[in-house]
């Protein structure tokens, strides 16, 4: 059985979240609501490819806690992530940092120091980007309905600095049967011994 999630990190994250956090729709809700893709989404032949299009709904940052202008955007990270994480781009499967990787950590959202996703909740879905269960805290995950490319997807993005991350599936694996379809330019990846390290000094801090 895999540990819980320590109640110093979702003190120390919430912090971060605005508090009107509540009303933002969880994936799971609008997975319930919409008409998501099902089966195996990302590995649909043709130029049709669920997890293989940029997304093209609006992103509501009236409720982002971390803001920057474009141009700082564009200097804190790097072309692709910019590309990927503020214009809702798509990186290429099987050529990007994180498909493959096997390392026991946290995955960060690029643009903030907000934890998102556990290695212990990444599975191998074969469409040759990141994907996982579950995220770390549901609130720090925003899902909205993408009607675009003549499909119906469910887009999510990181609540507390607007981050496009991906998409989320359907067709996961059990119990929860969602497959979060995760760009690595999104991410910023902290192997465990750091993660638990930067807990503690963010627990000191609060203290």
């Amino acid at each position: 059985m895999r540990p819980a999630v320590p109640f110093q990190l979702l003190m120390i994250v919430l912090l971060a979240v605005t508090t009107g956090m509540s009303a933002e729709t969880s994936a799971n809700d609008t997975m319930k609501s919409s008409q998501p893709t099902t089966g195996a989404a990302c590995v649909v032949s043709g130029e049709k490819s669920a997890c293989g299009l940029p997304s093209q709904v609006v992103i509501d940052m009236s409720r982002a806690r971390v803001q920057h202008t474009e141009a700082e955007w564009q200097a804190l990270l790097t072309p692709e992530q910019y590309r990927v994480a503020r214009k809702q781009g798509t990186e290429t499967p099987f050529r990007n940092a994180y498909w493959d990787n096997h390392e026991d950590g946290i995955f960060f959202s690029v643009c903030s120091d907000t934890p998102l996703f556990d290695s212990r909740d990444k599975f191998d879905s074969g469409t040759g980007w990141p994907s996982f269960t579950k995220p770390i805290e549901p609130k720090f995950v925003v899902a909205q309905t993408d009607t675009s490319f003549g499909m119906t997807r469910t887009e999510v993005s990181c609540s507390v600095d607007g981050a496009h991350l991906g998409h989320v599936f359907d067709d996961g694996p059990a119990p929860a049967g969602l497959r979060y379809c995760i760009n690595s330019a999104s991410l910023r990846f902290m192997p465990r011994k750091e993660y638990e390290a930067w807990l503690a000094r963010q627990g000191a801090r609060a203290n």
